[in-house]
Order: structure tokens, then C-alpha cells, then sequence
């Protein structure tokens, strides 16, 4: 027993097996207390140790699953994790000191072993071993799967590994149901690489190895469940070289009618060339066709639309007595916001019109009032006079639809109690970055913390067990937390005794190193409030916080200041600085006379303070620009140009040197706009703005290069900041009128979506000017920064929520700068196309009123160009509806418009 304890001390794995072998049942269990002795030793190890920590880790898993006797303890100790070293785990040992076990006690513990969430898929070759060793059923668990998946494929190359593991018939159609699909399906597109999965699943298949039909239904069935683009191209990879036979095809008409409704773009347009081949053998009924039709034309890609209409109107010409049943669903297209489609569908319903009844007819005149103006001309030639609906043009009445203006919302109450401040502070740990919530806690653990600061620390080290700084020294824990307080982690390291106020004292106090860029700065004030608050935590702590906002928005109410600094007074509590300052940072001085007056009547010297800032007049960081040689736009705004040079600055403010704490100084001094995006956008940027609330254009200066990267660099996530910096305070600028256009542009969708949000809240409280928006819009296309079908994209998304006057007042500022390019950039028709829609929707004469009297430079160009290409169409569009006032009559082409 000594000699296996000192074995496992020293990580030498092959003396403990060896060991195990000569010892007695009675002597294994009389190892294990003191095994569980090292195994608690070597959690309080520092990392510098981590490799002899490693070793001790292999030889305690080894020696703990061979004294072990029952099936369940022996599971949990080899799946522990504090018990995986950095290193693989020594699964030929574990195996062979268990091979003298009973088999049914060797099931047990593999099939326990693969319902462990956290291990499974790395301990899957051990369980394969116990597996062989016991003769059990192979489990089937998703976490299994997945190992036994990775395991399997690098053995042997191709689909020998397979052909020869008895496993594969039960566990491959297992991988069609696991989440998220094995990573071994998915990693290799290429068909002819060794390791493709899907090709050699389908050689499989072929050879008779793996059943066929098992690998269809897997594959059908897991298309219908959807997942992730990769997921699902690999599954069509195996759907397509399993070579489904016509009658396979006809038999899963219902399957393929639901991956085209609902599945991904790529999985539709499969289903869709099935179900076209199966129409083209005859043996798709009318009814399917027109169910599994509605479903596609309600999507929104085009190309799946324009494919489905193109089915539809072969089967139409196949057999014209279907028009009673399929022309109402063609109508479904009606509402279509791409043009085309809707010219497409009308084309369709008026070939096919004469053959329907006057109930039929009826209904689809109904459905055209959604056509729009641009084809209401050719809508009434088809069923005659039309009412009135959502698709008739407006102009003198039209009404812009906007979202109600945001209002501020009330913080809710920091809590009160021990256990609220803690489970509130774990769900932040936990979660995403909110700074209301942030806030709150931050509030309520100083508050609870004043009160019954023992029971709160209590409280936090039972919950916080386990969480990376409660192991190691204070000495370690300091050397982190003093460059990343890794938000509220912090304050509960601090409130439980795991960094040292020495520590807390020297960073809350250290400024900003010269050079750094803003981003820097902004992370360090929180930084630094956060350090200030734990340093008062351990020495004297604060009554609570005078910086809590008193508005979602991080905005704070003078008076609000003033009856906390009132209470202070009265407790005879001393402000901590950096919290101070980062309350005045945060105040309302806007009609803050009366407050001012009640400052200074407090008699103190926060309160002289508070007084002389409500009655300065200058913003914090006032915004000029520094003219360049190229620029056109004079000293009035930021250059449309060259948005790599530094083109802002702040005017120094010496007061700040004086008046603030030293991590807020650099607030008064000159800050460049970096060129590009700088490390310190990997965390922490969504408590930036709270910084600054009260400075909405400077927060947008600094943080353009972000939002610039979303469409420039296709970054991800960094247009987070627009609707926060449209609902700010202040007038907004150039600088974030800039960072909308770039948003607008941006490479994903949520980033747009962000972009429009903003916009449409700056619309909604009449802050939007559209027109600078347009020419920085125009601009950012020139020197290639945004692409033009994304910004297509986001201004259909916006039009569609009824804003089309706002819309159509942005891209008029842009659209003349655009068609005269030649070429024509990439996505012009289709910003010509969202152009057109506004016009005709809010009418001629309101879109003058927005943007200005005369027709577009180059539109008439475009126009007479001749063809049918989109750009040209819409063009045409475009055209004919600025020229032809209100009237409903059928749009200029580009032939008349010569």
C-alpha cells in the first residue's frame, strides 16, 4: 500500500499497475484514503508545477480505477476532471488493470463512462476496450458517438476502419441523430480525401457493409431536423452518394415538401430538383405541388422563389386544368419583396387567368392590391379595376411609419440580501456582458457588503468553489487580476480573501500608459472603478456607489447625485475617487441649475465639485477635425475619404489633470482614431459606452474602427455598439453617422440588423440626417469598404418596416455618386430596386420633398442602356416613377425611357 501511494506521488503509471497487480482487494481498499490525500494535495499545486502535476494526475486515474470496487465509484474517479492532465490519458493502463474484472461489472462502468457528458467523447477508446473486454451492447450515447467517430477514422485510412469495427453497423446510424452532428462527418468537403466520411459511407453502403436503407432514413430524417450549414452539406453529400433510385425519390414526396419550406437554403434547393424530377415523371399530384409550393414562395431567396415559379409553370403548361388549384399559390407571390419575382408571378396568373372560375379570379384580384404600383398597370389589364390596399402608391397622404422613440428606463433597485447579491453575481459570471445588471450587483455588493460583509464572504466561497483563482496563492491570483479584473470576478476574489489590498491599492491608482489607444482607456476606467471598489472592500467599505446610473442608458440624475452625496455626508463616509469621478462622467448637466445650487449647498468638497461641473458648459471630450488635403467638406465634418488616417482630435483639457483621478487623465488629452481594430476589442467594449454616456460622439469616434471592420474586414459582433450610441445623449455627429453607414454595410446580418435598429431609432427622435448617412453611404462604396447588396439588404430591411421617405432621404444622397460609375458597381440594381419601392410607396412628390427636386445623375444612362438585366429594369423603374407623379399607370421601360 506504501509502495502504490508513493508510486502515484511520484507519476510513475507503469510501478502502479504493476503494484496493482500484486495486491489484494484488502490492501486496494485500504490504498484508497490515502490516494484520496493526493489527490486533494495536488489541487492547491501552483501551475509552475503543472508538468510533475500531470504525471501525478495519470498515475492517481490509474491507481484509483484499480482499487476502486464498485462500478459507479470507479466511473466517477476516471472521469474526474481534476484528474486529466494536459497529456493523453493512459488508456492502455486503465484497461489492462482492469481486465481481471468481472464482465458484467466492465459493462457497467463503460456504459457509465459514455453517459458522462463532459468525458465521453475523450474517453471513447477506453470504452471501446471495456466494451471488447465485457462483450456489452455498444452504448449509443451522443457524447460516444462523437468520440468513437474521431477515434475510428484516423486509425486506419478509408473505410478499412470501418469495414473492420463490429460497432459500425449500430453506431453510424446513431452519428445521423446526435447534436450537433460528429465533427468526423463534417471536417472534410473534399470527396476524394481519404478521410471523407460521406464518400465512404456511400462505398460502404454499396459494398453491403452498412445497411443502405438505415443510411437514407438517417439522412432524410436529420435534413428534416435542420442544423448548421456544414452539418447539412455533409448530410447531402452521403443523400447524394447513396444515388437514390426515382422510386425512393417518390416514396419521401413529404419529406423533401418540408426540407423546401423550412430547411436551409442549400437543403431546399436539393429538395426542390428532387421534387422537380419527380413532377417530371408524373408523379407529383396537384395537391403536393401546391402545398410544398406555398411553402417555398413564402422564403426569401430569390433564386428558390424564381426556381419554384419556373416548376410551377411547367406543370401548368403539363396540364392546364391545375390552374383552379395552383394560380391562387402563384398569387402567394404577389407579396414578394423582390420585384422581379412579382413581375414573374403576375406574368404567370395572367397566362393562366381565362382557365379559372369567377370565384377563383375574384381571389386573385384580391391578392394583386400586394403587387405595388409598379405593376398595378398590368394587374388591371388582367382582372380590371382594382381597390384599395396595402400596395397602392400614397403621395400627398403618406405618413411614415416609425417605431415609437425609445425612453429612458429606471434601474431597478440594487438587491438587498446576501443570497440575492450572490445568485445575482453567479448569473453574471455565467452569462453575457450587461451592463444594467453590472451595475446593479456591483451596487448591491458594496451595499450588503457595508452591512454584513462576513455573511456575504461566507456566502461567495461556498459559491464560487471550484472557479480558477480559488486554488492558487494570493501571490498568483494577484499577478492576474492586477491586469484583467475580468469584470465582477474580482470583487468576489476580493470579498473571499484571494488577491491582497496591497494589490488593489497600487492598480486602482495607475493611469493609462502613454500611447495607448482610447479603447485602452475606456477598459481601464472600468477597471480601475472595479480594483477602487475591492481595495474599499477589504480596507473600509462604502455605504454603496455614488456612480450607479440612475437610467438604462448608464445616464445619471444631478439630484439623484446630490442626495447621495447628501447620505454621505451624513454617514461621514469618504467618496472614492475613481467612483466619484466616473459618477460626474455620468451626470445629467443638462437643466441642472437647481441641482448645482443644492451641490454647493452641501459643503463639501465632492459638492463645490459637482457644482463647478453641472455649470461647465464644455463637453467632456469635445470632438474637431483636423482638415486634410483631399477633404471637400471643410472643418465642418469628418472626411468621406481615407478613413485609415487620423482625422479627429480632443482639445487638451488640463483640468482634468487636476481634478480627476489619474486612470480618467487621459480623457484630457488627445486621442488618435486607430486605423485598424486593436486587441482591445477582445472583451469588455459593452461597458464602454457607460463611460461616457453623456458623450455619445466620442464614444462613436473611437469606436468606428469596429464598426468599420464589419464591413471592411468582415469582422463579427462589432456593430453591437449602434443602437446603444443612437439612444445616448447628446445631438449625434458625423462620427456616428459614419459608423451607421459602415454598419449598414456590415458582412453578417445581426450587424445590420443592429444598423437598422439605430437608424431607425435616430429617425424616430429626429436625429437622422439622411442625407450625410447617403454621402458616407457613397463614399464608403467608392473605396470598396461597403458592398452594395449588403447595403440593399439593410435598407429593404428598414423600408419594410414602413420607414420608405427615410430610406429613399438616404439613398438619394447616395444614388448619384453611383450610377454614373462605370462599371456599374456590383448590387446597383438591387439598391435601385429598394430605391424604386420607396418612391412608389411614399409617392413622387413626398420623395421630392425629401430628397430634392430632379431625376438621379446617370439613372437615365442606366436606363436606355437596353436589355433586360436587373440593373436596367430597375433603372427603368426607378425612372418612370420620380418622372410620373401619382398616377397608377404602367412604369416607363427601358426602351420608352430612351
Amino acid at each position: 500500500m506504501n509502495g502504490l501511494a508513493a508510486a502515484a506521488g511520484a507519476g510513475r503509471v507503469r510501478d502502479v499497475s504493476g503494484l496493482l497487480a500484486t495486491m489484494t482487494s484488502e490492501e486496494r481498499k485500504a490504498a484508497l484514503p490515502v490516494l484520496k490525500e493526493i489527490r486533494a494535495e495536488i489541487r492547491g499545486w501552483d501551475w509552475d508545477r503543472w508538468r510533475e502535476r500531470g504525471a501525478v494526475q495519470d498515475a492517481l486515474l490509474v491507481a484509483g480505477a484499480g482499487c476502486l470496487s464498485g462500478a459507479a465509484a470507479a466511473a466517477a474517479w476516471i472521469g474526474a476532471r481534476d484528474l486529466r492532465s494536459a497529456t493523453v490519458v493512459p488508456y492502455g493502463v486503465v484497461a489492462a488493470v482492469l481486465e481481471d474484472r468481472d464482465p458484467t461489472w466492465l459493462a457497467d462502468v463503460a456504459h457509465r463512462l459514455a453517459a458522462r457528458v463532459s468525458t465521453a467523447q475523450q474517453d471513447a477508446p477506453l470504452i471501446q476496450e471495456l466494451v471488447g473486454m465485457s462483450g456489452c451492447e455498444t452504448p449509443t450515447t451522443d457524447e460516444y458517438v462523437q468520440g468513437w467517430a474521431l477515434s475510428v477514422t484516423p486509425a486506419r485510412v478509408g473505410p478499412v476502419a470501418l469495414r473492420e469495427d463490429r460497432h459500425a453497423p449500430v453506431l453510424v446510424p446513431r452519428m445521423f441523430e446526435a447534436t450537433p452532428l460528429p465533427s468526423a462527418l463534417t471536417t472534410y468537403d473534399d470527396p476524394d480525401h481519404p478521410l471523407h466520411w460521406p464518400s465512404t459511407l456511400a462505398r460502404l453502403a454499396e459494398e453491403g457493409v452498412l445497411d443502405r436503407a438505415v443510411l437514407v432514413d438517417g439522412c432524410v430524417l436529420r435534413l428534416l431536423r435542420g442544423g448548421r450549414p456544414g452539418e447539412m452539406r455533409s448530410l447531402l453529400h452521403v443523400l447524394r452518394g447513396l444515388g437514390l433510385t426515382p422510386a425512393e425519390e417518390s416514396a419521401r414526396v413529404a419529406d423533401w415538401s418540408g426540407m423546401a419550406a423550412d430547411g436551409l437554403s442549400t437543403v431546399a434547393a436539393h429538395a426542390q430538383q428532387v421534387l422537380g424530377r419527380v413532377a417530371a415523371r408524373g408523379e407529383l399530384s396537384t395537391r403536393a405541388l401546391a402545398e410544398m409550393s406555398a411553402g417555398v414562395l413564402f422564403r426569401t431567396e430569390k433564386k428558390l422563389v424564381r426556381a419554384q415559379l419556373s416548376l410551377l409553370g411547367k406543370e401548368l403548361r403539363r396540364d392546364p386544368a391545375a390552374a383552379p388549384e395552383l394560380l391562387p399559390v402563384v398569387s402567394e407571390a404577389f407579396g414578394h419583396e423582390d420585384s422581379e419575382v412579382r413581375a414573374r408571378a403576375l406574368k404567370l396568373v395572367a397566362r393562366y387567368v381565362p382557365a379559372v372560375d369567377a370565384g377563383v379570379r375574384e381571389e386573385l384580384a384580391a391578392s394583386a392590391v400586394l403587387l405595388g404600383p409598379a405593376h398595378r398597370g398590368e394587374a388591371e389589364t388582367v382582372f380590371g379595376a382594382l381597390g384599395d390596399g396595402d400596395g397602392e402608391a400614397v403621395s400627398e397622404d403618406y405618413e411614415e411609419i416609425l417605431p415609437p422613440a425609445p425612453s429612458p428606463r429606471r434601474l431597478d433597485p440594487a438587491p438587498e440580501s446576501v443570497a440575492e447579491v450572490v445568485e445575482q453575481l453567479l448569473v453574471l459570471l455565467r452569462g453575457a456582458e450587461d451592463v444594467v445588471a453590472f451595475e446593479r450587483v456591483l451596487d448591491g455588493v458594496v451595499r450588503v457588503a457595508h452591512r454584513e460583509r462576513e455573511a456575504l464572504a461566507e456566502a461567495l466561497r461556498a459559491a464560487m468553489t471550484g472557479r480558477w483563482w480559488t486554488d492558487g496563492t494570493v501571490g498568483w491570483a494577484d499577478d492576474r487580476f492586477s491586469q484583467d479584473t475580468r469584470g465582477l470576478e474580482v470583487v468576489a476574489a476580493a470579498l473571499t480573501g484571494r488577491v491582497s489590498a496591497r494589490m488593489l491599492d497600487r492598480a486602482r491608482s495607475r493611469p493609462v500608459r502613454p500611447g495607448l489607444c482610447a479603447h485602452a482607456g475606456l477598459s481601464h476606467a472600468v477597471d480601475s472603478r472595479l480594483w477602487e471598489v475591492c481595495y474599499f472592500l477589504i480596507t473600509r467599505p462604502l455605504p454603496f456607489l455614488l456612480a450607479t446610473p440612475t437610467w438604462h442608458t448608464g445616464t445619471l440624475d444631478a439630484e439623484v447625485l446630490v442626495d447621495r452625496l447628501r447620505e454621505y455626508a451624513r454617514l461621514g463616509a469618504r467618496p472614492a475617487p475613481v467612483d466619484f469621478a466616473q459618477a460626474l462622467l455620468r451626470v445629467r448637466r443638462e437643466g441642472g441649475e437647481a441641482a448645482a445650487k443644492a451641490a454647493a449647498g452641501l459643503g463639501t468638497q465632492e459638492g463645490d465639485r459637482l457644482a463647478a461641473w453641472l455649470g461647465d458648459p464644455e463637453p467632456v471630450v469635445p470632438v474637431l477635425r483636423t482638415a486634410t488635403a483631399d477633404d471637400d467638406g471643410g472643418a465642418q465634418a469628418p472626411a468621406t475619404s481615407g478613413l485609415g488616417r487620423r482625422i479627429a482630435e480632443a482639445r487638451e483639457r488640463p483640468a482634468f489633470k487636476r481634478e480627476f483621478p489619474r486612470p480618467l487623465q487621459w480623457l484630457g488629452h488627445t486621442q488618435d482614431i486607430p486605423s485598424h481594430r486593436c486587441y482591445h476589442w477582445e472583451g469588455g467594449a459593452r461597458y464602454w459606452p457607460a463611460v461616457l454616456p453623456q458623450d455619445g460622439e466620442a464614444l462613436a469616434m473611437w469606436l468606428l474602427p469596429g464598426v468599420r471592420a464589419t464591413a471592411q474586414d468582415d469582422a463579427r459582433g462589432d456593430a453591437w455598439c449602434l443602437p446603444v450610441l443612437a439612444e445616448a445623449e447628446g445631438r449625434p455627429g458625423p462620427y456616428l453617422h459614419r459608423a451607421l453607414a459602415c454598419g449598414l454595410g456590415a458582412r453578417y446580418g445581426e450587424d445590420r440588423l443592429a444598423a437598422v435598429d439605430a437608424l431607425l431609432v435616430l429617425a424616430a427622435r429626429r436625429q437622422l440626417d439622411t442625407g450625410l448617412v447617403g454621402r458616407e453611404v457613397a463614399a464608403l462604396v467608392r473605396d470598396g469598404t461597403v458592398k452594395l447588396n449588403r447595403l440593399a439588404d439593410s435598407a429593404r430591411t428598414a423600408a419594410a418596416t414602413g420607414a420608405y421617405r427615410t430610406v429613399w432621404g438616404l439613398l438619394a444622397a447616395a444614388l448619384p455618386a453611383l450610377p454614373a460609375v462605370a462599371p456599374a458597381p456590383r448590387g446597383l440594381g438591387e439598391i435601385l430596386e429598394v430605391a424604386a419601392d420607396c418612391v412608389e410607396r411614399c409617392g413622387p412628390d413626398t420623395a421630392s420633398r425629401t430628397a430634392g427636386s430632379g431625376l438621379v445623375p446617370g439613372l437615365t444612362e442606366q436606363a436606355g442602356r437596353g436589355g433586360s438585366s436587373r440593373l436596367v429594369v430597375q433603372a427603368s423603374r426607378l425612372l418612370a416613377a420620380l418622372r410620373q407623379g401619382s398616377e397608377h399607370r404602367r412604369p416607363e421601360t427601358a426602351k420608352t425611357s430612351r
